[in-house]
């Protein structure tokens, strides 16, 4: 029965997997698109937060991590006086800053 059928030959292909070469290539890529997606902002980030903090002088409109919205009144190394109502003065850790508002925000709430 063998001459109705003909014996299929597997033929000696190459390698297979990849060599070291394009293991190599791939996790380069791979760290790169880590590097420009998570990596690169995140440091850009911390980078304009740590000028942001050094730059709060007297008078500045901030909004704290916790969402307080003041106005500083004295600034210190490592803390900050600031105005939350007449009256009412809180003392902000300087890393704690958010954001620093426009003046005369706290006039418009």
């Amino acid at each position: 029965m063998d001459f109705l059928i003909s014996a299929a030959h597997a033929q000696e292909g190459g390698a297979a997997g990849g060599g070291m070469i394009e293991f190599l290539i791939m996790i380069a890529i791979f760290f790169a698109i880590m590097y420009f997606l998570i990596i690169r902002p995140q440091s850009k980030r911390a980078k304009e937060h740590r000028a942001m903090v050094e730059a709060l002088s007297k008078g500045d409109e901030i909004v704290t991590n916790g969402g307080l919205l003041a106005k500083i009144t004295e600034v210190g190394e490592n803390f900050v006086k600031a105005d939350v109502a007449d009256g009412v003065n809180v003392i902000i850790q300087r890393q704690s800053v958010a954001a620093v508002m426009p003046k005369g925000t706290m006039k418009d709430v």
